[in-house]
């Protein structure tokens, strides 16, 4: 295991009466490409700013490399963040914007210019030295932005919502090239998005949060697979969430839509208990007779079906509760319209039980 890199240890910032962090102790390791995902309102970037040095705790610590840098002033910190908006000075050009930062270390001409060659290089913008910000797209200006906090070769990069002011296409493009930087440079990434398929695509350990604390904290494979509660299952993809009475324990079988259904394994559960029933909606399988193999099927309507390329997502009515199907476009493959009637069909191990 890597040795922990940064730690934020019972962490509280206030404003006024209004708590943003509470108590909140989390370690990051060296090397590792860590995403913050909440949403609005949630602390998460009241803690990277603390971590930044742009706001002080209220109470606890935060070190880095083992440091206690609690109160030590931003500049003074081997970590830079990088913000949604560029900050770029209008009157440089894409250079001298990336020198800035050495320019008042008073480095070398020589070590400068190696410096900033080397980091245009690195994040695609090899040529553009000489260009005026006003003449960049917004990729190519966020580009700028990361290299001027990696030009400072810092120990840690902070991540604001850096790519919150693209349009989709070319947001899908910098998450790939963030992923690319990172596995090159071997930094630690520290990184603040509200958006989980953001926070999916580019991180190896996703920590969520809710009103100021940690919620959840693992792989993106193991929040997406295993949510710790429905809040997590609801914020993270896309969810079939239902109310289910349970009935039985071992093995676990549930009363939800009208009918008795078996579902994952949960221990701890008790016949009776409320809970709730998540549903991702690739696991429901979409068929035009009832289908035989499966331990779970009901029937329904498709109320609504949108085209997206490879899928179909089908909205179907079942009773009064609404689901949402992935339904694979491919040779071979039934379509279905709105106003079909249809089954839905799942496995046990698709089933995931949630009882907070």
């Amino acid at each position: 295991m890597s040795p922990v890199h940064v730690f934020a240890d019972r962490v509280t910032k206030k404003f006024g009466e209004v708590v943003a962090v509470s108590s909140l102790s989390l370690s990051v390791e060296q090397g590792q490409f860590l995403t913050i995902l909440g949403p609005s309102g949630c602390g998460k970037t009241t803690l990277l700013r603390m971590m930044a040095g742009f706001e002080e705790p209220t109470s606890g610590r935060i070190y880095l490399g083992g440091q206690d840098i609690t109160f030590v002033p931003p500049h003074k910190r081997p970590a830079n963040l990088v913000f949604q908006r560029y900050a770029l000075f209008p009157h440089l050009t894409v250079f001298e914007n990336v020198a800035f930062g050495l320019r008042v270390k008073k480095i070398a001409e020589k070590e400068v210019q190696r410096r900033v060659e080397r980091i245009l290089a690195l994040v695609q913008l090899e040529g553009f030295g000489k260009r005026q910000v006003n003449q960049l797209s917004g990729g190519q200006a966020q580009r700028v932005a990361l290299a001027r906090a990696l030009v400072n070769e810092p120990q840690v990069l902070l991540l604001d919502e850096p790519l919150g002011a693209l349009d989709l296409k070319i947001r899908q493009q910098m998450e790939v090239e963030l992923k690319l930087l990172h596995a090159e440079l071997g930094m630690t990434f520290i990184y603040v998005t509200h958006d989980q398929e953001e926070a999916m695509t580019v991180s190896n350990r996703i920590v969520v949060m809710r009103a100021g604390q940690i919620v959840q904290d693992g792989t993106p494979e193991e929040i997406y697979a295993n949510p710790a509660s429905t809040f997590v299952a609801d914020f993270i993809g896309h969810s079939n969430l239902l109310q289910a009475t349970v009935l039985q324990t071992a093995p676990s079988h549930l009363s939800f839509l009208g009918g008795s259904y078996s579902a994952r394994h949960h221990p701890g559960l008790r016949e009776g208990q409320a809970v709730n029933i998540l549903l991702r909606p690739e696991v429901l399988r979409v068929f035009g007779d009832a289908p035989e193999g499966f331990e779970n099927v009901l029937k329904g309507r498709i109320v609504d079906a949108t085209f997206k390329g490879p899928y179909v997502d089908y909205l179907v009515e079942v009773g009064e509760a609404r689901l949402t199907a992935h339904h694979s476009v491919r040779e071979g493959v039934s379509t279905f319209n709105r106003g079909d009637a249809i089954f839905l069909a799942w496995s046990q191990d698709d089933a995931l039980i949630l009882s907070s």
